[in-house]
């Protein structure tokens, strides 16, 4: 059996190094804010050319579980999301810190996305070739109606009111517009600046709203680091009681993750977006969401770290930048990509499931024996930690194009990050519309080519209209929800009412 065999091999002292350093190095640059996995990755790719190819990937894989686990880290105990998957896991993860939770946080984030892992490699070993089949049926109608979907969510998420949630979404989708149109190439936006042409890249962006401006923000505000209690490490780890109650969570996360890692040029971060909006819309008590809610933790890292298998299994159509340097990986080591790698080479595409599973199982043992010392992050003075992210970010910003006008982009985004946290304006829609925004626009664009400009197929065919019919229940649902509450409170009050009269 090839998965078996390739089990075997893996375990051998030299992949099991490579898939160690893999996960160690992507959980360190995970969790600093302005590097990331798709920078080591890119930065190691000329290195693997000489190494052997299986070799190379399994490297690489691991890199990748690990970085997406390890932007939990800094985005439950400082605010700043060390990576885009992480940004759903700011909301709920930091309220928690703040309350002296943070150990609670970080296991809940490492069970879930251990849960993530294991649940989406099932479907990668299992199940890879027809999943990448099925993957193909995505036309840009149904990708455009997946990322809709996620707009029209991203509401559901503001930790302000509901005006200001769409606003700054609006806002970001406008940020996203600026440079050059994608079909056409005409500029959008620039308001006759040169330096605006080439449009704003996300890092940039995102490193600006949520890392900048929080500096900004504790800076004003002078405060104390947060106070987080010790403990041995038995109590940080999750219980049995723990995986009654987030178990289904997890899992029903996980599968959502999986699907859409699975699609061609979605991404965790809307994976991400999908798991928290419908955990949250079907939650008993959705109020709750943006303040320490531990299944907000749970649906976000689920389904972020769903999504890596759940990416790698049509092995030819990337999902995310990750994804396409990974091919990129593929084609230097002379291999084709795609479905026809399991045929062609199985050593490698069996070599890469089991990688990643062994992956995951390390990314769990490092990051959980981490636990107690990751928490004392949030113990370390501002005066010594804010200089060094400061220099992380400018780094990871200047490495992308040898320009400092990416890090001047990013200090003015820094700025105006601050300046919505003032006005009540919650910063996670605007970076979400800025993500999602030009998804929706190539996949309309594609789609409106393709059927001579109609928009009847979006209604005709069946998974765009299941798409659609999703996004009317996901949305109207907390609305339902609303009014079931408010009939049950007039009850109660009628009958607190009726009371006195019956004596």
């Amino acid at each position: 059996m090839p998965l078996l065999d390739a089990f075997v091999n893996v375990l051998a002292p030299a992949p099991m190094f490579f898939i160690f350093l893999g996960v160690l190095l992507g959980i360190v640059v995970g969790a600093i804010p302005g590097l990331g996995g798709a920078m080591l990755i890119a930065l190691l790719l000329p290195v693997t050319f000489y190494m052997d190819s299986v070799l190379a990937l399994m490297l690489l894989v691991s890199i990748y579980v690990g970085s997406v686990s390890g932007g939990l880290i800094t985005a439950i105990m400082l605010k700043m999301p060390g990576t885009p998957s992480a940004v759903m896991t700011v909301l709920d993860g930091h309220p928690m810190a703040q309350q002296g939770r943070a150990g609670r946080a970080l296991s809940l984030g490492i069970m879930a996305s251990f849960v993530g892992g294991i649940v989406s490699w099932l479907f990668l070993a299992l199940l890879s070739p027809p999943l990448a089949d099925f993957a193909l049926k995505f036309g840009p109608y149904e990708l455009f109606t997946l990322v809709l979907m996620a707009l029209v969510l991203i509401a559901t998420v503001a930790e302000g009111t509901l005006v200001k949630g769409l606003l700054i979404a609006l806002f970001g989708m406008a940020v996203a517009m600026v440079g050059p149109d994608a079909s056409s190439g005409v500029m959008r936006l620039t308001f006759g600046v040169d330096s605006f042409a080439g449009g704003f890249s996300l890092l940039p962006v995102l490193l600006g709203v949520f890392v900048i401006s929080q500096i900004i923000e504790d800076v004003l505000k002078k405060e104390l680091p947060i106070q987080q209690q010790g403990g041995r490490l038995t109590e940080f780890m999750p219980s049995a009681g723990d995986v009654r109650k987030h178990g289904p969570n997890a899992v029903r996360s996980s599968l959502i993750g999986t699907w859409i890692g699975v699609l061609p040029g979605v991404g965790s971060a809307i994976a991400a977006i999908v798991a928290y909006t419908t955990t949250k819309s079907f939650s008993k008590h959705p109020e709750t969401f943006g303040t320490g809610e531990e299944a907000g933790i749970v649906a976000a890292e689920s389904s972020n770290n769903a999504s890596v298998n759940g990416a790698l299994i049509p092995l030819g159509i990337p999902g995310s930048v990750i994804d396409a340097i990974l091919i990129g990986a593929l084609v230097i080591h002379n291999l084709q990509p795609g479905p026809l790698l399991f045929t062609n080479s199985p050593e490698i595409a069996y070599g890469v499931i089991a990688a990643a599973l062994v992956a995951n199982f390390l990314m769990a043992a490092l990051m959980f024996a981490g636990v107690r010392p990751i928490a004392r992050i949030a113990t370390i003075s501002r005066a010594y930690l804010f200089p060094t992210i400061i220099v992380c970010c400018v780094i990871g910003v200047y490495s992308l194009s040898n320009s400092m006008s990416s890090v001047w982009v990013m200090m003015v985004f820094g700025v105006l990050g601050f300046l919505f946290r003032r006005g009540g304006f919650p910063v996670g829609p605007f970076v979400l519309g800025y993500i999602l925004a030009p998804l929706a626009e190539k996949e309309l664009r594609s789609g409106l080519m393709l059927y001579d400009g109609s928009l009847m197929p979006l209604v005709t065919r069946p998974i765009s209209l299941f798409f659609i019919l999703l996004t009317l229940v996901l949305a109207l649902w907390p609305l339902v929800q609303a009014r079931i509450k408010a009939r049950q409170a007039t009850r109660s009050e009628g009958r607190q009412a009726a009371r006195p009269g019956r004596g």
